[in-house]
């Protein structure tokens, strides 16, 4: 799939590299095709990385992506350069007016604290609020899936007592979804968590369905009854060195952290990591864009002139 971004996006070249077809904004414009518009709300503090994860999970269908970043106005990121914030970013008060058919909330390294004491807690509800009249689906990651269920449902999270940190085995529920279709019976994916929300909760829940959980871990997916609001407990965008790369990093800080589970080959961290989730994360986020963006997207607004398809929205 053709992804349209800024030409001078860094993961643009990366991506490339992986021949991934990344369309820049001038050849973009002059195709006659109406490309699916994606905001994502990145919360993640090297935001660059999280960039080139998401891209790279964006790429597997045929359709064209028109892809948007925007942080929060109300926190200042410590690990990405102001310049690049500048220059790829909006805010939500930049973007208000805008209707997107897709719209991703990554996670966040704030779980340890109460929603309410996260600086930007305000602003992300806002986003979120903004999103049931202005995003057609939500796809929600990890800490962002636990503060959309808090604040849409109602439902809290609870502290671990041991950060789950590693790759774990989810069977697949409710098949017969289409935001499963094409996945095994089970299937592995990443975490990296201090809280979990109660699988339970849940399941008591009237307007959410779970799709995968994990004896393990509880739930990995689940979402309402229309497809709107879609919540992945882990991080299946996630590559290869990404638990590597987390794991080594509180090592040095010296932490006491675990060694991620069923990652490295013989649990040995000298070790390249073993990838054993790419084809399902892959499949789960062509699934959301085929059948709760693309397919949900009223059939009307397709081919109008934008300002047309604002005024019917």
């Amino acid at each position: 799939m053709p992804i349209r971004t800024m030409s001078d996006l860094p993961a643009k070249a990366i991506l490339e590299k992986e021949n991934i077809f990344v369309m820049d904004e001038n050849r973009a414009m002059h195709q006659d095709i109406r490309p699916l518009s994606i905001l994502i709300v990145n919360l993640m503090p090297l935001k660059e990385d999280t960039e080139l994860h998401i891209l790279r999970m964006l790429s597997n269908t045929p359709l064209q992506v028109d892809v948007s970043f925007i942080a929060m106005k109300t926190h200042t990121p410590a690990n990405t350069s102001k310049s690049h914030l500048n220059k790829f970013y909006q805010t939500i008060d930049e973007v208000e007016n805008e209707f997107f058919d897709g719209m991703i909330i990554t996670g966040a390294p704030v779980e340890k604290l109460e929603y309410e004491e996260v600086d930007y807690w305000q602003e992300i509800c806002h986003v979120m609020e903004w999103s049931k009249s202005h995003v057609t689906s939500t796809l929600h990651l990890c800490w962002g899936a636990q503060a959309a269920l808090y604040y849409h449902y109602g439902i809290n999270k609870h502290m671990l007592p041991a950060k789950v940190f590693g790759v774990f085995s989810h069977k697949v529920m409710h098949r017969r979804v289409p935001l499963v279709r094409g996945f095994d019976d089970y299937f592995m994916a990443p975490h990296s968590r201090h809280t979990e929300v109660n699988s339970d909760d849940i399941r008591r829940h009237p307007d959410l369905i779970t799709l995968a959980e994990s004896n393990e871990v509880g739930t990995f997916l689940c979402m309402n009854e229309d497809g709107s609001q879609i919540f992945v407990m882990g991080h299946p965008e996630y590559d290869r060195m990404t638990l590597d790369k987390e794991y080594k990093r509180d090592l040095e800080k010296g932490m006491d952290i675990a060694m991620p589970v069923n990652y490295y080959p013989e649990n040995d961290p000298s070790k390249r990591p073993i990838m054993q989730w790419r084809g399902h994360a892959n499949t789960l986020y062509t699934n959301w864009l085929n059948y709760y963006v693309y397919q949900a997207t009223p059939y009307i607004f397709l081919g109008k002139p934008e300002s047309e398809k604002q005024e019917m929205r």
